[in-house]
């Protein structure tokens, strides 16, 4: 399927996608766990391990704050990544609007 650009992505709000896995391992999988949270998770730290994800997104996407998702990261061995000036102070100002509308 072709897009084109960015209109598709101004479209898309939530993306729900649908895994087709045998039922054995489903069943295998899902008794470690939430299946669908575990599945987030290893979308999220492989954007941010080949850098499509930023540590705000990836907090976003988990639903985790700015401590919280550092954390994450560390829990699976995953660097934070070294950004520059202009990309940090963005990414703070980021997670500052973001902790007004959404205190903790």
């Amino acid at each position: 399927m072709r897009h084109s650009g960015c209109r598709l992505c101004a479209k898309l709000k939530n993306m729900e996608v649908i895994l087709h896995i045998p039922d054995d391992i489903a069943e295998r999988l899902a008794a470690r766990g939430d299946l669908s949270r575990r599945a987030l998770e290893a979308i999220a730290l492989e954007g941010y391990r080949d850098q499509t994800l930023t540590l705000y997104q990836v907090s976003q996407v988990l639903g985790l704050s700015r401590v919280e998702a550092e954390d994450f990261l560390g829990q699976h061995h995953v660097p934070l990544a070294v950004i520059d000036g202009a990309d940090l102070d963005r990414e703070a100002a980021l997670f500052e609007a973001a902790s007004r509308r959404n205190p903790r």
